[in-house]
C-alpha cells in the first residue's frame, strides 16, 4: 500500500513499527524524526502529518505498548479470583512483557532516563494501567511508587522468578493493600 493511499491508522502503525525497530537498535535518545521517516519509507511531511514532533511520536509509541501489555496482562490474570494474588501475577506479567520486548528495554538505558520520566509523568494511559493494580482507596502517590517498583524489577531482576514472586507477595502487595507498613 502506498503512503498516499494508506489509512491514517494504518500509516501511524507503520510509522510506530519503524520507530520500534529503531528504538530497539539505537535507543530512544538518538532516534530523530528523519530517522523514523527513512525507516518507515515515508516522507518527513507524512510523518509530521501523523505525529506533531518527536515527543508526540514517543508518547504514541509508549501508549501503544502500554495498551498491548494491558491486554496481555488482563487476559493472563482474568481467571484469578484473589485480588492480592492477581496483583502479584499481573506485576510479574508486566515485568516479563517489558523484559521480553527489546523496543521497551531500550527505554531503560541510562541515556534515556529523562525521556522515560517525561513519558511516565505525562501518560494517562500508563497511570491508568498502574492504578488498576491498586486497591480501592490507595494513597495518591501509590501509583507512582508501584511504577517505580515495577521498573526496579525490570532493571534489577531478582535471583530467579520465585524470589521476585515471594518479594511481591510478602512485601509489595501487602504494602499496597495497607496490611504492611
Amino acid at each position: 500500500m502506498s503512503w498516499s493511499g494508506a489509512r491514517a491508522e494504518s500509516a501511524a502503525d507503520r510509522i510506530l513499527e519503524a520507530a520500534a525497530r529503531l528504538f530497539a537498535e539505537r535507543g530512544i535518545a538518538t532516534v530523530g524524526m528523519a530517522d523514523v521517516a527513512a525507516a518507515a519509507g515515508c516522507s518527513r511531511a507524512t510523518l509530521y502529518r501523523h505525529f506533531e514532533n518527536r515527543g508526540a511520536l514517543q508518547l504514541a509509541f509508549a501508549h501503544r505498548e502500554a495498551r498491548r501489555i494491558v491486554a496481555e496482562v488482563t487476559a493472563g490474570t482474568a481467571g484469578i479470583a484473589d485480588p492480592d494474588r492477581r496483583r502479584v501475577e499481573a506485576i510479574l506479567a508486566t515485568v516479563e512483557a517489558v523484559r521480553g520486548a527489546p523496543q521497551l528495554a531500550a527505554w531503560l538505558r541510562t541515556d534515556n532516563v529523562a525521556t522515560l520520566q517525561g513519558i511516565l509523568d505525562s501518560s494517562e494511559i500508563v497511570d491508568g494501567f498502574v492504578r488498576a493494580f491498586l486497591p480501592p482507596g490507595a494513597q495518591p502517590d501509590a501509583g507512582r511508587w508501584l511504577l517505580r517498583m515495577i521498573l526496579s524489577y525490570v532493571v534489577l531482576p531478582g535471583r530467579d522468578a520465585e524470589e521476585e514472586r515471594r518479594q511481591l507477595t510478602e512485601f509489595v502487595v501487602p504494602t499496597l493493600s495497607g496490611s504492611r507498613v
